[in-house]
């Protein structure tokens, strides 16, 4: 645990991780001001693309936790920037919802959202307002040929009740369909990781990523050269750390677990 107590940037998932729907997890809060104590940082990074970093910086202060938007990177984020540089001024087909498509379009990215004939690319986000339409414009585009990119590989969103279909599902009911598979951008991919710690000012040595996806947080964090923190309140199990060729460098129950390991 000494490797544990020189951390000083802590980046962090959110589903699953400090919180499920509107429900905080217990030792949230003293997590958080323990890091603001030590004069940390800690900074949200979410594959979730379904909201705005607006949205996010409203759910979090309903949930008694006082952020800003410098202080969340998002997959969307990551995607507008993958857009910028490999297509400018191109024409994206947006598959999300309103709040995705809004935020791309106010970075300056060509979105439309109906099947037109000059569309250059197929962006598809983790959508929480689907619809047949939309699987059945995108399945059109991919016949055509499109170039095809996906903010998340995720499998599956936590609810209250268990969970729901995220990217990564529904870009594998249009695999099935098209044989087609898109570029993930967001976790497990580097780049989140990488630009959080970039504009933190602190060291990758003094960064620890934690989450609840073994082949999203914790890929991410090792494929960026970081330790990482698994916690068992999410997705993943312990079966599912063993059977995984990703080994994260600390294992928890929860959040408040990190808390209580830090504290003492």
């Amino acid at each position: 645990m000494k490797k544990l107590k020189n951390k000083r940037l802590f980046l962090l998932d959110m589903d699953g991780t400090i919180y499920i729907d509107n429900t905080l997890f217990d030792g949230t809060l003293d997590f958080l001001n323990y890091v603001k104590s030590i004069n940390g940082k800690y900074m949200f990074l979410t594959n979730n693309s379904s909201k705005s970093v607006e949205k996010y910086v409203e759910k979090l202060e309903g949930l008694g936790i006082s952020a800003g938007e410098e202080d969340f990177f998002t997959s969307t984020d990551a995607t507008v920037l993958y857009l910028h540089k490999n297509y400018p001024a191109k024409k994206i087909y947006a598959f999300g919802t309103k709040a995705f498509k809004q935020q791309l379009k106010n970075s300056g990215i060509n979105v439309v959202d109906t099947l037109q004939d000059d569309i250059d690319c197929l962006v598809i986000g983790f959508d929480t307002e689907l619809t047949f339409q939309k699987l059945e414009d995108a399945c059109i585009l991919l016949n055509r040929g499109v170039d095809y990119i996906a903010t998340n590989p995720d499998w599956v969103c936590p609810t209250w009740y268990g969970y729901v279909p995220d990217c990564g599902s529904v870009c594998e009911m249009l695999y099935r369909a098209t044989k087609r598979r898109p570029v993930f951008i967001g976790k497990p991919e580097p780049a989140m990781a990488l630009l959080a710690i970039e504009k933190s000012g602190f060291t990758p040595e003094e960064t620890l990523m934690i989450g609840d996806r073994i082949y999203t947080d914790i890929a991410c964090g090792k494929n960026a050269g970081i330790s990482t923190a698994l916690v068992l309140s999410g997705e993943a199990t312990l079966a599912d750390v063993e059977e995984s060729s990703v080994k994260p460098d600390f294992i928890f129950g929860s959040i408040k677990d990190i808390y209580e390991a830090l504290k003492e």
